[in-house]
């Protein structure tokens, strides 16, 4: 049969370089967009041919449906891959790709149009014999005069909303009008439609999703499921495959589900329908995804197919080419999303320069990145840097695999959450699967807790060895000392560690070997080699290394066993420019000056000069890498100034407020 000659991919990051990589397989040229400000970006690069959408806002680059379609005109592409996100679920460019004599690599626009309004799709869900939890419809004023009908907590919900975005956690009556109103505002802005709806909300939920596919000749299967319950701020951040917790039979019963909702709207690409599960493993219908998913990885992986691939055939009209006895499980496969966010400080978004790059690499892994080089991550697309995937004979292995890969993952420059991930899957309550979508709310404070002990252990080690390749580049030779005379045999330099500041006694004693007197304990390191930003050294014996990079204001970060730390020397001869103030997530510095502890826009003001306001009132709030994220008030007082305006974009640097007594 013929694919297609040449396709447009109408995304960017990670997805659009996964789709080019089967392109390329299949011998299918690629056209790839970006916006102005996001030439950096890997799929730039990687795509057969590249072109400018412009400057502007999303409106105007990625979400703009006329220039898109102009390049793939002018690019004689044959073919739209829309990715996820963006307009990836939009009916409108599923008509404009068709009018304009192109196929759409995804559903068509009808199966699109009912199952993008989850509104709709919950009754048709109702209507194929899915189960479904209990529901109230309709304007705001409406859910507020109905919503006593369900008890508290209800999930407010965008009824056009998807990957997390436009639903809020509502605990009780009061809450729920401000959050109708931030759903709704949240919803018009990401996905153009205001509409939201509420739900009974389960406690401690599983979230398992089922993969499909079906074709335009009617036929589906489900490609099993995804355990997707480790989330955070509504987001998934670990999924796995198979789920741990299925039995066959329910296996059987929720894929079969599932099979009946795609037959019944005759839905022909890949698409994810979505469960949550009780603690009496009862499902209930959540949503479906009529795109590829983030994480339809692990299931490519337990499954031994492309997923994009058969999106390719069943595009081109050609029927699934494997039927529901011929996909069988083999092994689990587990998947972590790399973001770009502090989870110390309640996942905020942490844009900016990467100083260091350097993926794992294994046969079992695999690693789906936008970025392949130090970069800028800006603040104005979603956070998510990569996907780190492993595959094992079973979780155990997987489990030990993943932990070996996040730990040989080295980002530097910026806050990521890297180091969360690795205590998150050490966690017990993780590895005996004592899971649900509340584990994040339950366990991230005693996760930073053991990030924290174990950076504790070693920071003096980590300080030593940071402070030895601070020194070793002054000429190149066999022995560092000789040209570094001009010091004292024994010196004590003083280190910052993570903000601590260490003083310690580094003594020289023969053939690149160092003795380290910490006072209450003495440790010995040899250096073996120095190659760029990494050095290699024994630790009373041990082969260790570190990785080393700075940044243009002299902070230093060093990976040792997969942690990241934030180091600088104190006993410099020369002055190195300080950061800006540091401020937590309640923007607030010592002397009253809020500011955004993020590049971001804001999107609402919530208090005017003169206002009394008490500790932890909203003040502003500020969207950044696609959330809305709350600048609260840090302690009572009045707001003495109000400096910042609706719409204006700011950074850390930014006075918003000042805060008076």
């Amino acid at each position: 049969m013929k694919l297609f000659k040449k396709i447009l991919i109408a995304n960017r990051g990670e997805i659009a370089v996964r789709i080019m990589r089967t392109a390329r397989k299949l011998g299918i040229a690629t056209v790839g967009i970006y916006a102005g400000d996001d030439t950096q970006s890997w799929h730039v690069e990687y795509a057969d041919e590249a072109f400018s959408l412009g400057t502007g806002s999303l409106q105007d680059t990625y979400l703009n449906i006329n220039k898109i379609i102009d390049i793939a005109k002018q690019t004689n592409c044959d073919a739209l891959h829309p990715g996820y996100g963006f307009l990836a679920e939009n009916a409108q460019l599923v008509k404009a790709v068709q009018d304009a004599g192109m196929i759409f690599i995804g559903p068509d626009a009808e199966a699109m149009h009912v199952m993008g309004d989850k509104i709709r799709a919950r009754a048709l869900a109702e209507q194929a014999g899915v189960p479904i939890s209990k529901g109230i419809v309709g304007s705001p004023g409406e859910i507020l005069q109905q919503a006593s009908e369900i008890s508290f907590p209800v999930l407010v919900k965008a009824s056009a909303g998807g990957g997390g975005k436009g639903m809020r956690i509502v605990h009780s009556p009061a809450e729920l009008k401000e959050a109708l109103e931030a759903t709704s505002r949240e919803a018009k802005n990401y996905f153009g439609d205001g509409t939201v709806y509420i739900e009974k909300f389960l406690e401690e939920p599983r979230h398992i999703e089922i993969q499909v596919l079906g074709d335009k000749q009617g036929n589906a299967v489900y490609l099993f499921e995804r355990e997707c319950s480790i989330q955070r701020r509504y987001q998934k951040i670990v999924e796995e495959a198979p789920s741990p917790t299925l039995s066959p039979e329910l296996r059987k019963a929720m894929g079969e589900a599932a099979v009946k909702l795609v037959k019944k709207i005759k839905y022909s690409s890949a698409g994810t329908v979505e469960f949550l599960v009780d603690k009496n493993l009862n499902f209930y219908f959540l949503e479906m995804n009529t795109r590829i998913q983030v994480e339809h990885p692990v299931t490519e992986m337990i499954t031994g197919k492309d997923l994009v691939e058969e999106q390719f055939y069943v595009a081109a009209g050609e029927p699934l080419r494997f039927s529901q006895d011929e996909l069988h499980i083999n092994g689990h496969a587990i998947e972590c999303r790399i973001y770009a966010e502090n989870p110390e400080q309640n996942f905020i978004p942490s844009p900016g320069k990467i100083t260091s790059y350097q993926e794992p690499d294994a046969d079992y892994i695999r690693v789906d990145a936008g970025i392949n080089k130090p970069v800028e991550i800006k603040s104005q697309y979603d956070p998510m840097i990569a996907k780190l995937i492993v595959h094992g004979n079973d979780r155990n292995q997987a489990l030990k695999r993943m932990n070996f890969a996040l730990r040989h993952y080295t980002i530097q420059g910026i806050e990521t959450n890297i180091n969360y991930l690795i205590k998150l899957i050490e966690k017990q309550e993780f590895v005996e699967n004592a899971i649900s979508t509340k584990f994040c709310d339950l366990y991230t404070d005693a996760i930073l807790d053991a990030v924290a002990e174990e950076q504790q252990k070693n920071r003096f080690l980590v300080a030593a060895a940071f402070f030895l390749h601070s020194i070793k580049n002054v000429k190149k030779s066999d022995n560092i000392w000789n040209e570094i005379g001009y010091w004292r045999q024994i010196m004590q330099p003083k280190v910052e560690v993570n903000g601590e500041e260490l003083a310690f006694f580094f003594n020289f004693l023969a053939n690149n070997t160092f003795e380290c007197d910490l006072g209450m304990q003495k440790i010995t390191l040899q250096l073996h080699s120095v190659s760029g930003n990494e050095l290699h050294f024994a630790i009373d014996g041990r082969k260790r290394h570190i990785l080393v990079s700075e940044n243009i204001a002299g902070e230093a970060f060093v990976n040792f066993y997969g942690l990241t730390y934030r180091l600088k020397r104190k006993d410099r001869l020369f002055d190195q420019s300080d950061l800006s103030d540091s401020v937590d997530f309640s923007g607030a510095n010592a002397d009253g000056k809020i500011v955004s502890p993020m590049p971001g826009k804001v999107i609402k003001i919530n208090v005017k000069e003169g206002d009394e306001v008490k500790k932890g009132d909203t003040l502003l709030i500020v969207e950044a890498m696609k959330m809305e994220n709350s600048i609260t008030c840090p302690r009572d007082g009045k707001i003495e100034k109000v400096l910042a305006q609706v719409g204006e974009t700011v950074d850390g640097q930014k006075q918003l407020i000042l805060l008076s007594e």
